[in-house]
């Protein structure tokens, strides 16, 4: 398995701009599906974003197609999310997830999860 940790959370106006970042450490991170999940209070985890381990292929949910954008660099071990027109809507905490040959959204197939980091848009 890989561990992962997120970066790049904050404070951000509406249609502003963050750019989140999760570093993986481990062995054949290019081997990983890479997504994003985010939980706002009491509400249940969704799915946001995911890449897929060779091809690059994405898939988003419809909220945020078109604002936000998943990529990965493989030399580096990191997967990001660059998210623009941001809306209060997307407050959340938001989390990295792997899964190795996986490219999906179901959130029970995916192994590992960093810690989360906190993005908040203000009104």
């Amino acid at each position: 398995q890989v561990q992962l940790a997120e970066s790049g959370g904050g404070l951000v106006q509406a249609g502003g701009s963050l750019r989140l970042s999760c570093s993986a450490s481990g062995r054949s991170f290019s081997t990983y599906g890479m997504a994003w999940f985010r939980q706002a209070p009491g509400k249940e985890r969704e799915f946001v974003a995911v890449i897929s381990w060779i091809s690059g292929s994405t898939l988003y949910t419809n909220s945020v197609k078109g604002r936000f954008t998943i990529s990965r660099d493989n030399l580096k071990n990191t997967v990001y999310l660059q998210m623009s027109g941001l809306k209060p809507e997307d407050t959340a905490v938001y989390y990295c997830a792997a899964s190795q040959y996986y490219f999906g959204m179901d959130p029970r197939r995916f192994t590992s999860w960093g810690q989360g980091t906190q993005v908040t848009v203000s009104s």
